[in-house]
């Protein structure tokens, strides 16, 4: 087996295409290869194209993933807070951790794709409101992990409200799986993250802007009082990468870009272009870095990166 650096994670977006079964063969050479964790979005429908093959549901494809791998973190880049309600949600989390060992992450937001909502009747709030529920479900679902056995927990919210709740039940990792808040909102995001945060995550965006929104997010840690140390810093980041132009070409039409702007605007190129804009994101404080793959059926892929890319990046 390859070893990599503690903290580089495959990505994927199976919304796009992919079908539970490419999910478990990517999570499974995502293990051999050696890398921290296999994470996926929380979508029901493609950004564009025609949806096929369909959706499948991020949590019970996780807790399957949980049963076939033994060793890769798990999770979430982001669930959508518009999709569960938090009670549930943090049932069936704690669950997969169980399922898992203890090796499950949760990533949370407050959704932002409407077409998606429309598409299977899910309600979607104005900005305002989905923010105001997002911040409740991270205080009920912190809440009701950290309750102890024997106890119960109870919130009176403007958008939920428990009353005399077991909350089991417990997840594994104590006293909580880890929680990660991404995006780069400028005020209320970087408060949130250090607030209830154990990540923070900014998703596709320049170095430069990514770094000023980690900036933005230890400031926040600061006036908050808290070590701004203790909050987990990544990035995520489109990758097409290979040895010959020719095989790098087949990769970005295979997503439906051109390698010219993937050069652009992700890591895109030969191992060694794809270290070089991957460092400069370590650079700017990203601990982790999240390698979105967009072709599931491309397991060559994760091999190369594997192989070729995570020793550079030591």
């Amino acid at each position: 087996m390859v070893v990599v650096p503690a903290r580089l994670r495959i990505f994927v977006e199976p919304q796009q295409g992919g079908t539970y079964d490419q999910l478990l063969a990517a999570a499974r050479a995502t293990e051999a290869g050696g890398f921290d964790g296999f994470f996926r979005s929380d979508h029901f429908l493609a950004i564009g194209g025609d949806g096929l093959p369909g959706p499948t549901d991020a949590w019970a494809t996780l807790a399957a993933l949980a049963r076939e791998t033994e060793r890769v973190r798990l999770g979430t880049l982001v669930t959508s807070a518009t999709f569960r309600l938090p009670g549930p949600l943090a049932v069936v989390v704690a669950q997969v951790d169980q399922m898992s060992g203890g090796r499950v992450e949760l990533g949370l937001g407050a959704g932002w794709y409407d077409d998606e909502h429309a598409a299977y009747g899910i309600p979607f709030p104005p900005l305002g409101e989905r923010f105001e529920r997002l911040e409740e479900q991270f205080e009920i679902i912190r809440g009701l992990w950290t309750t102890p056995e024997g106890e119960r927990f109870g919130h009176e919210g403007r958008h939920y409200r428990l009353v005399d709740s077991p909350a089991l039940p417990t997840p594994v990792q104590r006293p909580h799986p880890p929680l990660i808040v991404g995006g780069a909102g400028a005020r209320r995001t970087p408060r949130l993250a250090a607030r209830v945060a154990d990540e923070f995550n900014v998703p596709f965006h320049p170095v430069p802007d990514t770094g000023a929104q980690f900036e933005r997010v230890r400031r926040a840690c600061e006036e908050t009082g808290r070590d701004p140390s203790t909050l987990r810093l990544s990035a995520a980041v489109t990758v097409c990468c290979a040895t010959d132009p020719g095989t790098l070409a087949r990769r970005a039409a295979a997503i439906g870009r051109s390698v010219e702007d993937l050069r652009r605007h992700a890591a895109a190129g030969t191992p060694a272009e794809v270290v070089e804009r991957l460092a400069e994101l370590t650079s700017v404080g990203a601990g982790t870095l999240y390698l979105q793959l967009l072709d599931l059926t491309d397991l060559d892929h994760i091999g190369l990166l594997a192989e070729q890319v995570a020793p550079g990046l030591r």
